[in-house]
């Protein structure tokens, strides 16, 4: 540990405003088109950092999942854009269907990821990364296999989450890369407790960015990130097809080079929506003070909370969030 007794941060409930955010900005790419051909598009904006043996940091979803990216998309992404890159997952914390080895393979066939590698992080054993600047953790504990790749593509459903409020690329990689055993109950779980989830709030989001940032320390330059926002239940896609029903409207997909950059941006279409449209899904990142997520990635020093959101459709014209989710239509199931 950093600290002996470190101290959680506070505010993760409470949303700043754009004119309450000082820094540089980075850039962050935006379409409405939610299609495999969309996806393809805006990957190419920021895939030229991918270098070497590249992993897809993908939540691959419990069977039949719903609201996964669809697999289509995915394969002719990998297939077109990424040949010889292979997805990569860890096994679950809780007992379900992907918590062991066997068990996550049987649920990669039924939903049908078997069209490019599936690499399976800890099914061998673990590897410590380190957490430079962190104040729970000196270490995380990863899937081993983690470190055989020279890049990573994180590719992300972003949703809510039922501990985390949201789940984006920090999500993506600070859960999915840690071990299914060590890793994860370092992030969920205090040492002794009966209570397998008593960590949460701000100090859960500490624990699991710090993750986060000991993923993108170990890439450096060769990592960049795709956040699509589509099927955005309350619920996480470890919940499979128990998450709640859908009501927030669909957006579009964002791409970038900065984590704290795309995940904020993200967050801030979302709030740019009407209230009907985003009550749920802000009450959810509200309610868990998942937004502590931004600003802990942001005294961390892992990217800018200011961004310029450019507009793929229309000539890469820089746009606001309210003008992103301008015409959005309820969501229809």
């Amino acid at each position: 540990m950093a600290n002996q007794k470190p101290v959680p941060g506070t505010g993760g409930e409470r949303y700043i405003p754009w004119g309450e955010r000082t820094g540089e900005a980075s850039v962050v790419y935006f379409t409405r088109d939610l299609s495999a051909e969309g996806l393809r598009r805006i990957f190419r904006r920021v895939a030229s950092v991918l270098t070497g043996n590249t992993g897809v940091k993908l939540h691959t979803g419990e069977p039949h999942g719903p609201n996964i990216i669809p697999r289509p998309w995915v394969k002719t992404l990998i297939q077109e854009e990424l040949p010889g890159a292979a997805i990569v997952e860890t096994n679950t914390y809780y007992e379900g269907k992907r918590y062991t080895t066997e068990q996550h393979r049987e649920t990669l066939a039924v939903n049908g990821w078997d069209f490019c590698p599936v690499d399976i992080l800890d099914a061998e054993g673990t590897a410590p990364l380190p957490v430079k600047g962190g104040k729970w953790f000196t270490e995380m504990v990863m899937g081993k296999n983690l470190l055989q790749y020279d890049s990573l593509f994180v590719l992300t459903h972003f949703k809510g989450h039922s501990q985390g409020g949201f789940g984006g690329s920090c999500k993506n990689i600070g859960i999915g890369c840690a071990d299914g055993r060590i890793g994860k109950a370092m992030i969920h779980t205090t040492p002794g407790s009966d209570d397998q989830w008593d960590i949460d709030k701000e100090e859960f989001m500490e624990r699991m960015t710090e993750s986060a940032k000991a993923v993108a320390d170990y890439f450096g330059e060769h990592i960049c990130y795709v956040n699509v926002m589509r099927n955005m239940s309350v619920s996480c896609d470890c919940e499979g097809t128990a998450a709640e029903p859908v009501v927030t409207p669909n957006v579009g997909i964002l791409a970038s080079l900065d984590i704290l950059a795309i995940d904020q941006a993200s967050v801030d279409l979302v709030y740019a929506m009407e209230e009907k449209d985003r009550h749920a899904l802000v009450e959810r990142m509200e309610s868990r003070h998942g937004l502590r997520q931004l600003t802990y990635m942001k005294e961390l020093g892992m990217g800018n909370d200011r961004y310029r959101l450019l507009d793929m459709d229309h000539g890469d014209a820089e746009i606001s969030p309210a003008e992103a989710v301008q015409g959005v239509v309820p969501f229809q199931g």
